[in-house]
């Protein structure tokens, strides 16, 4: 009954997703805004069209052969054979069945990435990945999702030996802090296959610096990353904890967007900071990382829920696995929440841009942007709430034009 349990929560998870897959691929056929008629002529929107028809209709197919072979793997007991492979241990039990299963996930991950990236996004002019790029980056993917893998199971492992009960706030402080520690080290990691230099003195530099400094921030570099070896999409960021800041400019931007538009840009990223938007962002995570020690802490403590797929009693790489499928049920409440806050701190962070003198910039470079990256400019309201971290285009752009008009006033 446990194992039927199981199975069938996991099935509602992949379910879901392929659901929102399919609301995607039809949302293609919406009517575009009237106040974004401008950033595709009929000839790219018809381009668009097919390439935003390809990409979900690969993404519901993948969706639906993930599906299935992960629910073959659990009703097979797949894992549990595996880890029997292997003396019998708490350290070769979780190692064997976290290697497998990130395996597993990374030979669908390549494939994922390939057709994605090395065909539709080849195919429509936006792919710059050479192979041997392509092959790198997998590799430091499957190294770097094994160790993370590893690590949580044994803080699952750890937590729950020492204190039992305890490992849920304990995990989920654990878990705040090692995110805290990620974002922290994030600059550092994209210098990995990456090349920075320094953007070049001159209006752009000034006015950045200047757009920075007014605030009281500190400006210790501004680069400019050649992302244009893997992608011609524009973006950019700036990093740091506290008032020091380095800002990250794609070189497609740079390239592509004038120097208001990209101050617009940090304008709103700026709001952001200001506001104070990442530390609320990650407060909200908290729960999240709660809710994650919880379904560890039940995975652990139930060895029934082991015991059903051929184990012969707890093992920590499926609990692992079990926190993927609780955290996939309870997790789309959760984003409901997260991403109706993060869609109101977007629309904040555009008002920083328009009180900097930024508003008309933001609306050409708003549009630049939807146009650079092919972006959806009419998603279905389903996917808005439960998926989108921003607002849609057509509303974030009226509601910039609606703070110009009452700036003016």
């Amino acid at each position: 009954m446990i194992k039927l349990v199981i199975i069938i929560l996991t099935l509602i998870g992949g379910v879901y997703g392929i659901v929102l897959n399919v609301v995607q691929h039809h949302s293609a056929n919406n009517p575009t805004p009237a106040n974004l008629a401008d950033v595709y002529d009929d000839e790219t929107y018809a381009t668009w069209k097919k390439y935003e028809s390809e990409h979900s209709r690969f993404a519901i197919i993948s969706s639906i052969i993930t599906g299935i072979v992960m629910l073959t793997l659990l009703a097979t007991d797949a894992y549990s054979a595996v880890a029997s492979l292997f003396p019998a241990g708490d350290h070769a039990g979780l190692l064997s069945v976290i290697i497998f299963a990130t395996l597993v996930s990374t030979v669908f991950e390549i494939i994922e990435s390939y057709v994605s990236n090395m065909v539709i996004e080849q195919k429509y002019g936006f792919n710059k990945t050479t192979g041997k790029t392509f092959v790198a980056d997998r590799i430091r993917s499957f190294l770097l999702n094994l160790l993370l893998s590893i690590l949580i199971c044994y803080a699952v492992y750890g937590f729950y030996s020492l204190v039992g009960v305890w490992m849920i706030p304990i995990f989920a402080g654990a878990m705040f802090c090692f995110s805290l520690i990620i974002s922290f080290l994030y600059p550092i990691f994209s210098r990995i296959g990456n090349k920075f230099v320094p953007l070049e003195e001159g209006e752009l530099r000034n006015s950045l610096e200047a757009l920075l400094t007014k605030h009281g921030y500190k400006v210790k570099a501004i680069e400019v990353m050649d992302a244009s070896r893997r992608t011609t999409k524009l973006n950019a960021y700036f990093t740091g904890f506290g008032k020091m800041k380095t800002i990250v400019l794609y070189d497609n931007l740079v390239n592509a967007m004038t120097p208001d538009e990209i101050c617009a840009v940090f304008a709103h990223e700026l709001g952001h900071g200001l506001h104070k938007d990442v530390p609320k962002r990650q407060a909200l995570s908290l729960i999240n990382m709660a809710l994650m020690g919880t379904v560890a802490f039940l995975a652990v403590s139930t060895p029934e829920l082991h015991t059903a797929f051929g184990f012969e009693g707890v093992n920590y790489g499926f609990v692992y696995l079990l926190m993927g499928t609780g955290l996939g049920i309870v997790q789309p409440f959760m984003s409901i929440i997260m991403n109706a806050h993060s869609r109101s701190a977007e629309y904040r962070a555009d008002r920083q841009a328009v009180s900097e003198g930024y508003g008309a910039a933001m609306i050409s470079a708003l549009k630049k942007l939807a146009r650079e990256n092919f972006a959806h400019l009419a998603p279905s309201k389903i996917n808005v709430v439960l998926e989108y971290s921003h607002p849609p285009l057509g509303e974030r752009i009226a509601a910039v034009q609606k703070e110009i008009n009452k700036s003016k006033l």
